[in-house]
């Protein structure tokens, strides 16, 4: 069999820019609160809404090592049990009486773990990321391990068959819902095994405190950007897109180029076009691309606030002795200015 050691493991720590809102705490809350409970944990959501970075916020909080699957509709059972790569050859010779020479050969299949029984066999927690993109035949080993804690193994590997699931297994699903590209409709039966969170759009505040973090713009800029996003979703025809992550790519790059969130800065606005472009050609009436001028608008709604300040100078009163220079600073300050 092979080792844990011999496979690529995530030691996970909890990364110091996630963003923990009460929406984030309360989703986390209740999902480990059902894997201490011994269910498995299915985060299901669009392209944007944080099922992966949410999943690897969980593991981490269970102090266990990690494997990570990444669906695929390649995938067969062996992908995730393990099978049979190539043979073991072992070769005795006894030469104990020099004048005798006895040799023995023994050649056998080498069975090699994969990454579903290494999880199991030694209890480290399994993320298995969109997992409706492999097809079911090859989930279906799921179904065992989720219910009954067996993982069931081909015959010629173990006398009984199967292996007892560690008692320390724990997995994490995830998935975007199944009318996109590219996945498959899920069985039954192995969703009924585990606890679906269904995860939606970020609030605002969630979506400004995620793009602050990840950019470092002071959160006024912050705050700009993802309201300029969030408006120009509501008159797509796709209410999902633009995602957070527009506001993220957006935002990082003004802060490396030591930029601001600005309508007036003829690149600022050549960004804001670039980043939503694909979304851009989707807003038509009676057959005219609209997206770009409305996107316009928004931006010029939207992003005037966020620009520097215009510093005004301060007048000091000149100083004629202790008395006068009281006199002047209190009509100065009558006059609304500060000293």
């Amino acid at each position: 069999m092979g080792q844990a050691e011999n496979l690529t493991l995530l030691t996970l720590d909890k990364k110091p820019d996630f963003v923990e809102t009460a929406y984030i705490q309360d989703i986390t809350q209740r999902a480990l609160s059902y894997i201490r409970a011994g269910y498995p944990v299915h985060f299901s959501g669009p392209a944007g809404t944080g099922k992966t970075a949410l999943a690897m916020h969980v593991a981490a909080q269970l102090d266990r090592q990690v494997i990570l699957i990444h669906g695929d509709d390649e995938f067969g059972s062996s992908d995730l049990v393990g099978g049979h790569n190539g043979y073991r050859s072992t070769k005795v010779i006894d030469n104990y009486v020099h004048s005798v020479i006895k040799k023995e050969e023994n050649v056998s299949k080498q069975w090699v773990d994969n990454r579903l029984t290494s999880a199991c066999k030694y209890g480290l927690t399994l993320i298995y990321d969109e997992f409706t993109r492999s097809r079911p035949e090859a989930n279906n080993v799921l179904l065992s391990v989720l219910e009954e804690r067996l993982l069931v193994l081909p015959s010629v590997q173990f006398g009984e068959g199967y292996l007892q699931v560690h008692p320390e297994f724990s997995a994490i699903f995830t998935s975007n819902p199944e009318e996109y590209a590219g996945v498959h409709k899920t069985q039954d039966a192995l969703l009924d095994r585990m606890i679906t969170l269904k995860l939606d759009r970020h609030d605002g505040e969630t979506e400004i405190a995620i793009t602050q973090a990840k950019s470092g713009l002071p959160r006024k800029q912050a705050q700009a950007i993802v309201e300029m996003i969030r408006e120009f979703r509501t008159i797509g025809v796709n209410n999902a897109r633009p995602t957070i992550r527009a506001c993220i790519m957006l935002a990082r790059v003004v802060a490396l180029r030591g930029g601001v969130v600005d309508a007036s800065d003829p690149l600022f606005r050549k960004m804001c076009h670039d980043v939503v472009n694909i979304d851009c050609v989707k807003v038509s009436h009676d057959g005219q691309a609209l997206g770009l001028e409305r996107l316009n608008e928004i931006i010029d709604r939207f992003c005037t606030v966020a620009a520097k300040p215009v510093l005004v100078p301060v007048p000091v009163a000149e100083s004629h002795g202790p008395k006068q220079a009281a006199r002047s600073s209190k009509r100065a300050r009558i006059k609304g200015y500060a000293l």
